[in-house]
């Protein structure tokens, strides 16, 4: 069995669950109420791949510095046309990785302001 978990620091879980379902395609497997306090345990999934996506509470609506996720993806340059398209804010665009040659890397925040990285195979 092989299963992949990522979990995603959020502010605002509504805004960051449009945000993969329509700029990647994701998939929701859960969406379920966890408590008094409004916060829900949301599972999404991308499609064709392993790995679950689960969003945690941060504390304020600060996101990190640093990228929180890679994702990897064969076709870099389209899917940044695409978020460009979309109107998603594109910090790096696509360029061979310095630390690895022939990787390629971009980077992009997303609706949370989370810094992430997209990288080829």
């Amino acid at each position: 069995m092989h299963i992949q978990f990522a979990e995603l620091p959020v502010f605002d879980q509504d805004r960051a669950k449009r945000f993969y379902t329509r700029h990647f395609g994701c998939e929701v497997a859960a969406d379920a109420a966890m408590g008094p306090n409004g916060w829900r345990w949301i599972e999404l999934k991308f499609q064709g791949a392993e790995t679950t996506l689960h969003f945690v509470k941060r504390p304020d609506d600060k996101p990190s510095t640093d990228p929180v996720m890679v994702l990897v993806d064969a076709a870099i340059e389209a899917t940044v046309a695409a978020l460009k398209a979309g109107g998603v804010e594109i910090i790096t665009e696509p360029q061979e990785a310095p630390w690895q040659p022939g990787r390629t890397v971009a980077e992009f925040r997303d609706s949370e302001g989370n810094r992430m990285v997209l990288g080829s195979r």
